[in-house]
């Protein structure tokens, strides 16, 4: 399906017009007769599908006008941009159906929550038939003998392809042949199915563009075409990385006050007040003390790890963490040790150990233990055992880091992360630390923890003199859509201390009204030109966005595995891994995907991000998706992974019609 180049506007600067100026429809007959008219357009042109011409809602409609982001009526893939039900007249919507889908259906929703009657549930791995990991490591021992073959006789009969990899003109060369074999005889061979360009909103579907290339992937080559195709591949499970809406009007307005960036870092003229209500805000939604904030999430991470920890400390780390914290405790010049992922037999053994003996050689007590561990592990899914780390932590006293990057805001109840989910105070742990790229559709990252400890992070953390401050439309996102999850306590019902509240006073306001008002914004923590909707406002969008994500989530790794796939991580996580391990599949599944009549854009991963004979397709799951959406892919994968031989897991299978029917049966019933 491609779309025709955009006509050139006459200036890029011109407004769009917002829902609340394009005409609407005020009474039931004239909206479902609008409804009806378009239904009948777009059934006139192709009748072959019943699903391929659903029928319009109020906002597909009222926002046909926008340029960037509605299709012609004439595409035959409008299944991406109308809804499958048409709407009732009690039904409007206020988003675009292609950024945020329409589901007014309450079966399609679960809460996110974990069920103490049960036990946590161990990390346990799958493991696949003997002749599949034989396969994939003769494919590997293929790959090395040819790779090197072709290197040895390619630099002797064809030197100008290797110029790079060989000592030249008295300069030696800057990538080692050895080092650079696996990106050049591997990832060259599937470039196409990696760093893919979009243009438009990464929202539930994006628009991708077209490229071929003729010399094997080492260069790329725009045809200029452009494909819609469904989104499962971003980082956005609120779905609030949208183009219109309270949010986006509110960045809209910020960049009109305060421009694009501050021009400076944190310590020295890059502090504004956007900067000071963020910090406040983010200490009150994740329940601590004070909280900074850092204009990259990696960086989070990697620079005030460092300021935590130094020399006669030790660190023990998940062995599954993230590479940015791999980096932080590298730099830290700490006594590094790890346990086996998620085992808390592990752990407590590790820590027994350590504790006993002391450092190395001295024999000397650890000046601090500090234990990172991940909320929730971006390549595996899996969801941390906290209870029993709690537990572990009072039993031998040592400093708990938890790392919420994906975690904040896809789960728990109130979107507030592990804690919220396992209903445990959040004050138990000495740190979190989170991002706001994966559900506030922002960037950057945060550090929360006692007030002490923060007004030490913001001089020792590299972040404070050296990176630049967050710009204010991204701080705006941070601020618009973190309050949209909190909900903004009316001024009539707060204390009168809340009413005069300054950023600076956010841990006295959140002692005064945790009672009356648990977790809820106070109005003098926003900006005063910020106006959410009232829908964001009182919290309820949020809500709904929340449930919606632990539905969808729930209903696609449970739907995997009973069409016989091989799936790892927790059911309520966003992140759902379907593991492929022959890196040959790997590149097949990517292009069969794409190559469907409604495309489909997934991530796949490989070494070194995962175990060699464990690559992977990564789905990241939003609450933008729909219940159709996720049938989509599920029917996807259940032809694709039947041609490419991927169903190997164990347990009861269904057939994919059982499986989208029973669908809500399937997501209580784990």
């Amino acid at each position: 399906m491609a779309l025709n180049p955009p006509s050139r506007s006459p200036s890029i600067f011109k407004k769009k017009k917002s829902l609340s100026q394009l005409s609407s429809m005020t009474t039931a007959a004239s909206y479902l007769s609008a409804v009806h008219q378009a239904d009948t357009r777009a059934r006139s042109h192709d009748n072959s599908s019943v699903s391929s011409t659903p029928a319009l809602s109020l906002s597909s409609s009222v926002t046909a006008s926008s340029e960037d982001t509605v299709l012609n009526e004439d595409d035959e893939s409008n299944c991406l941009s109308y809804p499958f039900t048409p709407p009732t007249s009690e039904q409007v919507f206020t988003t675009v159906h292609m950024e945020f889908g329409h589901c007014a259906n309450e079966a399609y929703r679960c809460v996110s929550k974990h069920d103490y009657t049960k036990p946590v549930e161990e990390y346990t791995i799958e493991e696949p038939p003997y002749y599949i990991l034989l396969t994939t490591y003769i494919s590997y021992l293929i790959l090395l003998c040819f790779g090197h073959m072709r290197d040895f006789f390619g630099k002797r009969f064809t030197k100008s392809y290797f110029t790079h990899l060989m000592p030249h003109d008295g300069y030696a060369p800057l990538n080692s042949d050895f080092d650079s074999f696996y990106t050049r005889r591997l990832k060259r061979r599937m470039d196409d199915c990696f760093s893919q360009p979009v243009t438009g909103v990464a929202g539930r579907t994006i628009v991708i563009l077209d490229r071929y290339s003729t010399d094997n992937n080492h260069t790329q080559i725009f045809t200029g075409g452009k494909t819609r195709a469904l989104n499962i591949s971003s980082y956005n499970y609120l779905g609030f990385a949208q183009a219109r809406g309270g949010c986006a009007d509110a960045v809209e307005e910020s960049i009109r006050r305060y421009g694009v960036s501050t021009c400076g870092t944190r310590l020295e003229s890059g502090s504004s007040e956007l900067h000071a209500s963020a910090e406040a805000l983010v200490a009150r939604f994740v329940g601590m003390e004070d909280a900074l904030i850092s204009s990259m999430g990696f960086a989070t991470n990697s620079t005030f790890i460092p300021a935590l920890v130094g020399k006669g400390s030790l660190v023990i780390s998940d062995e599954l963490n993230h590479a940015s914290i791999r980096v932080g405790v590298r730099h830290s010049n700490v006594q590094v040790r790890m346990f086996k992922h998620n085992d808390m037999s592990s752990l407590e053994s590790l820590l027994r150990e350590v504790i006993s003996q002391g450092q190395p050689k001295t024999h000397r007590p650890w000046k601090k233990i500090l234990v990172i561990v991940e909320g929730l592990y971006s390549m595996e899914g899996t969801l941390v055992n906290l209870p029993r780390i709690v537990e572990l932590k009072q039993k031998y006293k040592f400093f708990l880091f938890v790392d919420e990057a994906h975690s904040i805001g896809a789960l728990g109840p109130h979107g507030r992360g592990v804690t919220d989910y396992f209903n445990i105070p959040p004050r138990s742990i000495d740190v979190l630390m989170g991002t706001f790229t994966k559900s506030f559709g922002a960037a950057g990252g945060y550090i929360a923890g006692p007030k002490v400890l923060i007004d030490a992070l913001r001089l020792r953390g590299h972040s404070g003199p050296y990176a630049e401050a967050m710009t204010p439309p991204v701080l705006t996102q941070v601020v618009s859509s973190m309050a949209s999850i909190m909900g903004v306590a009316p001024s009539s019902q707060l204390p009168k201390s809340a009413l005069a509240l300054s950023p600076a006073a956010s841990m006295d306001t959140l002692k005064d009204g945790a009672e009356e008002l648990p977790g809820m914004a106070p109005p003098s923590m926003l900006p005063t030109w910020m106006n959410l909707h009232p829908a964001l406002a009182d919290g309820s969008e949020a809500r709904m966005r929340i449930r919606r994500l632990a539905f969808n989530s729930r209903y696609l790794h449970q739907g995997l595995k009973k069409l016989g796939f091989i799936t790892y991580g927790h059911p309520f996580s966003p992140i759902v891994p379907l593991l492929i391990f022959n890196p040959g599949k790997m590149s097949m599944f990517s292009r069969m995907m794409r190559s469907r009549s409604t495309p489909i854009v997934v991530v796949v991963v490989a070494y070194p991000a995962t175990p060699l004979v464990a690559s992977r397709v990564r789905f990241c799951v939003s609450a933008a998706h729909t219940k159709e959406d996720i049938d989509m892919v599920l029917r996807a994968c259940d032809e694709v992974g039947g041609i490419l031989d991927l169903k190997h897991g164990l347990g009861e299978r269904w057939g994919i019609e059982e499986v989208c029917k029973r669908a809500v049966e399937l997501v209580h019933s784990v």
